[in-house]
């Protein structure tokens, strides 16, 4: 009889809001300061909620073999971070079963598993007892953890003195090479640098592809999904809606972000991860065309015009906004960002917010395109919609003149050609002009 790493069964988690369901111990700490803070006012202003409950998963099933690696795919809110909090043994299900054959290791949020009075190097080998491995097996493996994570002169210092990304540089590099039979990652890997975060994706398939060791990783990167996984679960409000080939889940991910009714314009009630969208929330964008009216598409050529409305509840300064704009698959094709603007940005609270950007110069290619919307801080993201709707190119063109000859790309450009000719031969009757000859694109292609 074949074993499972991994086999859950009529899988369920009910959540109550505001009511007395499972809470963790910071959970039932702030509500107690909550309680407190109620019975210090007048009793005629305290108006009492009313309980209510959200199943975050419903009735999951499914089985993994030893050594898959498999994406979980889904729109903010769909589950994937309940299933993995489940599958880590951080929370438990309401009803059903998850049998988990093997060491785990979890990598769901920056500084899981860390003490931060601990220093880099206590923490390394308090995971590795919390794994089960021998104090000199875990030293073999110090010396590897240490080169990936790239924090060597920061090991004897305390974790809580830790930028971000360094936590989550040492917290991969300590779940990936102390050899768990299964390792659990979340979006974790968007907090660190694009050239860490692609380092950790190779380590990934090679740790997928040795056959041994079972990867779960959630990602809202198609790509990286299609890359690494075997297999693809994809989750939307709590039950298993696709279950195989990544390419195939991936299109109906995409199908159902890209749906008439998650494509809507406001966002103001879309699901968020963690803490996003309390500060501050996007809660409508627009696309603009030409002429400055909403439109629910462009003409090839023409530029990208967003408005964006947002909601402040605290004040916050020196804010960022950044936009992406997106493949079908994921694939971040341009960021748009106000970075390297001179004037510092800043909220108020309960400030309602608007803003424009316009992009002359990009030239999709007719097709279908994803828009992800970004504010941020210089400590933290404010709010982030990775999938806030999409941006659909037509292939009527903007401007009158040579249409789109690039079928296979996703841009258009318009370089500026250089031939140069040889110099005239006397010896033959009509020799060619020479000189150098510049071809620029038309302006009405421009």
């Amino acid at each position: 009889m074949k074993t499972h790493a991994i086999e859950v069964q009529n899988l369920s988690k009910r959540y109550a809001i505001n009511g007395s369901g499972e809470v963790t111990l910071p959970e039932a700490l702030a509500r107690s300061a909550s309680r407190l803070l109620r019975l210090s006012k007048r009793s005629s202003d305290v108006t009492p909620t009313k309980a209510s409950e959200h199943w975050a998963l419903r009735d999951v099933n499914f089985a993994i073999e030893p050594g898959q690696a498999i994406g979980i795919i889904g729109r903010n809110g769909a589950g994937k971070s309940t299933l993995l909090k489940i599958l880590s043994r951080i929370t438990h299900p309401t009803t059903g079963s998850v049998a988990m054959r093997g060491r785990v290791a979890s990598l769901l949020e920056v500084g899981t598993g860390f003490h931060p009075e601990l220093t880099g190097r206590e923490n390394v080998f308090l995971n590795g007892t919390i794994l089960g491995l021998s104090r000199r097996e875990v030293k073999n493996k110090l010396g590897e953890i240490v080169e990936f994570s790239g924090i060597g002169e920061f090991l004897d210092t305390p974790i809580k003195h830790y930028s971000s990304g360094m936590t989550v540089r040492l917290a991969f590099a300590v779940a990936a090479h102390l050899e768990p039979e299964i390792l659990i990652v979340d979006e974790v890997l968007a907090v660190g640098d694009a050239a860490f975060a692609s380092k950790c994706l190779g380590k990934m398939k090679q740790v997928a592809s040795s056959g041994t060791r079972t990867v779960l990783f959630v990602s809202h990167n198609m790509a990286a999904v299609q890359q690494l996984c075997s297999r693809a679960i994809v989750l939307d409000d709590g039950r298993i809606v696709g279950d195989g080939d990544p390419s195939d889940m991936v299109r109906k991910h995409l199908d159902i972000c890209l749906g008439s009714q998650n494509n809507s314009r406001d966002v103001t009630d879309r699901k968020r991860s963690g803490d996003h969208g309390k500060a501050v929330r996007f809660t409508r964008w627009e696309l603009l065309d030409a002429s400055g009216k909403p439109a629910p598409r462009l003409r090839f050529g023409e530029p990208i015009t967003l408005d964006m409305s947002l909601h402040s509840t605290q004040s916050v300064q020196s804010v960022v906004f950044d936009l992406g704009i997106h493949t079908a698959e994921g694939t971040l094709l341009a960021l748009v960002s106000t970075q390297q603007w001179p004037r510092e940005i800043t909220f108020s609270a309960d400030q309602n917010f608007h803003a424009r950007v316009r992009v002359d110069d990009l030239r999709l290619m007719p097709g279908s395109y994803c828009l992800s919307l970004a504010v941020r801080s210089v400590q933290t993201t404010l709010d982030h919609v990775p999938t806030a709707g999409a941006i659909e190119i037509t292939p009527e063109f903007f401007h009158a003149g040579i249409g789109p000859t690039q079928h296979r790309s996703l841009v258009h450009t318009l370089p500026t050609w250089e031939l140069n000719r040889p110099a005239p031969n006397t010896e033959q009757p009509s020799p060619p002009q020479s000189g150098t000859v510049i071809l620029t694109p038309s302006a009405a292609a421009a």
